[in-house]
């Protein structure tokens, strides 16, 4: 149930979800209270306009991303760990898995392998039953890194967990089970690795972060002033501002959650 409410009731803090409330509102209000309408009218449309804003979303994403950039060569380690989140079943008429963005995590897991990082891969994520279905996400990212030269001798599954906490959990007792070092190189996307870094460190863990799937990059900061063409875009209400600002907004709740949990 803890998973289903979590899911669902920050939909309604999201800027999306918050202003269809305000407008379900200002639709019951509109005839006898009319102000009260006006005004949830006018709060969804400034939330909708502030959150797909290029300032806002850039802003409040960096504030995330910006928090574990290496700063140099990442070190070795005796694992890569690879958390699930960016990969879609090979189900009709997908031919093959589909890599999203978040899917960045699973390719640059394969690339630090490659490179010699370390001598395994922890592949770590299941998949909700009500979202999507299909076999174990851990499943269909070997297929992926097995794809990009990581043998299978080297590819370890962590099929069970269907969160960030359970990521940790079930990777400690992996690594416990088989006597492999507490001391990984975690790969997630840059909004998630915060979050993702204290509860793997809260389980005992040496955790160094090694993000990916950067929402926010230092050619888009300068690039958000530098003209009037710029400018007007980044004013302008864009879906994908919307977007990057929600994802962001849920990595701040997702760890308050968490932190009241007892998490991290």
């Amino acid at each position: 149930m803890f998973l289903f409410l979590s899911k669902l009731l920050p939909v309604f803090i999201y800027p999306l979800g918050l202003s269809c409330l305000l407008m379900l509102v200002a639709l019951i209000t509109l005839w006898k209270r009319p102000k009260w309408a006006s005004a949830a009218i006018a709060s969804a449309l400034v939330i909708l306009l502030l959150s797909s804003n290029g300032w806002v979303a850039t802003g409040i994403a960096q504030s995330l991303e910006w928090q574990n950039l290496p700063s140099g060569e990442l070190p070795n380690a005796a694992a890569i760990v690879v958390l699930g989140g960016g990969i879609k079943p090979a189900i009709y008429p997908r031919p093959w898995v589909d890599v999203s963005e978040a899917g960045d995590r699973v390719l640059y897991g394969a690339e630090l392998y490659n490179q010699g990082k370390a001598p395994v891969v922890i592949l770590s994520g299941g998949r909700i039953d009500w979202k999507g279905g299909g076999p174990p996400e851990a499943e269909d990212m070997a297929q992926i890194v097995a794809a990009m030269g990581v043998p299978t001798s080297a590819i370890l599954l962590e099929s069970n967990s269907l969160n960030t906490y359970q990521n940790a959990v079930e990777v400690r007792k992996l690594l416990e089970g088989r006597n492999i070092e507490k001391r990984v190189l975690l790969v997630t996307s840059a909004t998630h690795m915060p979050r993702s870094l204290r509860i793997f460190q809260r389980q005992g863990i040496e955790a160094i972060p090694a993000p990916t799937d950067f929402l926010v990059s230092q050619q888009e900061i300068d690039e958000l002033s530098e003209s009037w063409q710029s400018v007007t875009l980044n004013i302008l209400p864009d879906a994908y501002r919307l977007q990057q600002t929600t994802q962001s907004l849920k990595e701040y709740i997702g760890t308050l959650i968490y932190r009241l949990r007892g998490w991290l």
